[in-house]
């Protein structure tokens, strides 16, 4: 080791060694920024590392990595700096302790109305840091992976929630909740984020992957086309075997679905990801993008941890929330149909909503279609499917019969979001319709009483 230390190195200043260094960079990098190797060799090379030109320390890319003192840090530092910088760092942090809370409140008094209340408190910081960390996670995949990580991290809350009303029976609570959702995500979320985008940007108009909004637009009419059928089936009572044909098309139908969204995962991350790539990566491929000088706060595993346990927190605090469904309808005089389709999905979407309006105030736009739409296409073409078939196996009939009402107004739902998409722009008008559109409906299903009583005996 110390035959290498007293090796005496040409300086960095010397003719030709300067050229040699950036034609290895450029040609170890896409971006011509330097390898992690490269960096490694400046670390811990004793010449070289008080000799840095300032332009070796400017190329570190954003998207390398964190800074060389970062990584120095010990695991006891850098779990310091990594708490401080996710939970201390934001004064919506402040009402984290209302999750805890909830839980005291259910084991002390059972008050439903109290513990609904505090569980949908202690869920909204939650949110904002899944969608902090999802930001920090998507320096390091691209915003088409990282749109679809966090609609991932997002529907986990609702999936679990429906599988847990599953395995009791409430069949008709998944179908209000999976549906409010979808509505929730399209209307309000993307309504929120296009509004609050366009006041930020009001001199410009925001732009997005208009092929990437058209594939998820055929995708939803897909799922709507899904739900529509088996509805149409029982309500024209044109069943071969009454009761059954529909169950079994529901089923089948299901399948299919699942099929079409492992094909689009494909399509859209391996076959033809050229076709999504962001407004936002175009521009920094061709030195344009404003954003570039923006460097990740928290590594990768930082980033992935930390989405595992916000994921993990909110999920057990869903859990409480569907527990006093029925307790915040009585205490409230709410029905529990709009708890259910509206409500519920509020708290289960916070994430998304959070993240979709904090993105597109960046202009990120691609990345607040990828939360919103692409949760709408996950929830339609994952989660519903998936419940149907995990109810298949448990034994419970869940089927795609949403009733008329309930399918009447994802389907117009789905064509207006989409005739929003069709120019690929965005503006603060287009949000305000999108959020005036969702108060119709919250309007409608207020009013609504669902034809199956299955939904007044929540447990």
């Amino acid at each position: 080791m110390e035959s290498r230390v007293q090796v005496k190195q040409p300086p960095l200043n010397a003719p030709g060694i300067s050229d040699d260094l950036s034609e290895t960079c450029k040609m170890s990098s896409p971006n011509g920024r330097l390898t992690h190797k490269f960096e490694d060799e400046v670390l811990f090379s004793p010449e070289i590392s008080y000799h840095q030109p300032e332009s070796t320390m400017a190329a570190r890319g954003s998207h390398s990595g964190v800074s060389a003192a970062v990584r120095s840090e010990t695991l006891g530092g850098i779990i310091y700096r990594s708490i401080r910088l996710v939970v201390f760092s934001n004064r919506v942090n402040l009402l984290m302790p209302f999750g805890p809370l909830a839980i005291l409140v259910q084991k002390l008094t059972g008050h439903h109305g109290w513990v609904f209340g505090l569980s949908l408190l202690g869920i909204m910081p939650l949110a904002e840091r899944l969608g902090y960390a999802t930001e920090q996670l998507a320096f390091f995949t691209g915003d088409t992976v990282g749109g679809l990580l966090n609609a991932t991290f997002g529907n986990a809350t609702e999936l679990i929630i429906s599988l847990y009303a599953l395995k009791s029976g409430l069949m008709r609570v998944v179908q209000l909740s999976l549906l409010g959702s979808i509505l929730s995500n399209m209307l309000l979320v993307l309504g929120c984020a296009f509004l609050s985008g366009g006041i930020v940007y009001n001199k410009k108009e925001q732009v997005f992957n208009k092929a990437a909004a058209t594939v998820n637009s055929g995708l939803l009419l897909m799922a709507v086309m899904g739900l529509l059928f088996p509805a149409v089936l029982h309500y024209t009572r044109t069943e071969v075997h009454f009761g059954k044909s529909e169950l079994a098309l529901s089923r089948f139908s299901s399948c299919v679905m699942l099929v079409a969204y492992a094909a689009y995962l494909f399509f859209q991350l391996k076959s033809q990801s050229r076709l999504y790539i962001s407004v936002n990566e175009e521009e920094g491929e061709t030195g344009d993008n404003s954003n570039d000088d923006e460097s990740p706060e928290i590594s990768k595993w930082e980033s992935i941890i930390w989405l595992s346990v916000m994921t993990a927190w909110i999920s057990i605090l869903s859990e409480y929330l569907v527990g006093a469904i029925e307790g915040a309808s009585n205490a409230w005089n709410i029905p529990v149909t709009f708890i259910s389709v509206i409500l519920l999905p509020l708290v289960g979407n916070a994430a998304e909503h959070a993240s979709a309006i904090m993105f597109a105030m960046k202009d990120k736009l691609d990345i607040s279609l990828g939360v919103a739409i692409g949760s709408s296409t996950q929830i339609s073409m994952f989660v519903i499917p998936f419940c149907v078939v995990m109810g298949w196996i448990m034994g419970q009939p869940l089927d795609l019969n949403f009733q008329l009402f309930e399918t009447a107004a994802l389907f117009l739902t789905v064509i207006v979001v989409a005739f929003m998409l069709q120019e690929g722009t965005a503006n603060y008008f287009k949000g305000l319709m999108l959020v005036l559109c969702y108060l119709i409906v919250a309007a409608s299903f207020y009013v609504h009483v669902d034809s199956n009583s299955e939904d007044q005996h929540v447990t």
